[in-house]
């Protein structure tokens, strides 16, 4: 059952999603070479509760910490350890949070320091899959708009479109209906409606579309080795408009 929200809930989404967007800028401040994986993960705990809320990830089926830090072949789902990042990485970075019973979740891939052009191209066409997808989530369309939008960008510069995960509907829990494939598919298409607050995902790799899951139970990554970059936005479909409520302020 998919929950359309009312006022009241958007609203406490949507403050949500804001202290989402102010750790996002902090978080971003500290990726450069010699910082841990895990170094981001306490900051962000540290900042989430010290503004009220709760890391949403921890302990959400077993997570064992409070941001997902997935670098370079990882696509999703990487745990935060004593890695440290280095010049020329990629690090994907997906958090949520709970605020009040209200919840968001955001996600960045970031260079760290001077990449490749390859790997510059691959960050750039992610996200602006990421856009062209919101800009087709608006009042009246279906899910598969948004997935067809997503997965024609991606393909058209020969990047791999993971299928094993997608994008959801949020706010009231980390997870909820619908389901929202990055690739066309044969599942259910639901036409889109006020109060409806997705999380719309793509995860795209450089290469193959396939990917493994490592022996922790969570990290994932390209089946081929190559690089994967995601982003992701929480929004909310309104009668005349639709919101990014993850926006940061740049």
């Amino acid at each position: 059952m998919i929950r359309l929200k009312n006022n009241d809930e958007i609203d406490g989404i949507r403050k949500s999603c804001r202290l989402l967007a102010d750790t996002f800028m902090k978080l971003r401040e500290l990726i450069k070479p010699g910082i841990k994986a895990k170094q981001l993960d306490t900051f962000v705990r540290e900042y989430i509760e010290s503004h009220g809320g709760k890391p949403a990830f921890l302990g959400y089926m077993n997570y064992p910490a409070s941001l997902c830090v997935s670098i370079n072949e990882q696509v999703i789902h990487g745990i935060p350890n004593n890695r440290k990042l280095e010049e020329g990485d990629i690090v994907g970075l997906d958090l949520g949070i709970n605020l009040n019973g209200f919840f968001s979740d955001a996600a960045i891939t970031l260079p760290v320091g001077k990449v490749s052009e390859k790997d510059a191209l691959l960050l750039k066409v992610t996200e602006e899959a990421l856009y062209l997808g919101i800009e087709k989530a608006i009042k009246g369309n279906r899910i598969s708009d948004i997935s067809k939008a997503v997965f024609r960008h991606a393909r058209s510069y020969g990047f791999g479109v993971v299928r094993q995960y997608c994008g959801h509907g949020v706010g009231i829990a980390p997870h909820e209906e619908p389901q929202i494939p990055n690739y066309p598919s044969s599942g259910p298409d639901p036409r889109l409606k006020r109060g409806m607050v997705l999380a719309i995902e793509p995860m795209i790799n450089a290469g193959t579309w396939e990917v493994e899951i490592l022996n922790d139970g969570w990290t994932v990554v390209t089946a081929d080795g190559s690089k994967s970059a995601h982003f992701e936005h929480t929004i909310v479909v309104l009668d005349d408009r639709t919101e990014i409520l993850t926006k940061m302020d740049d």
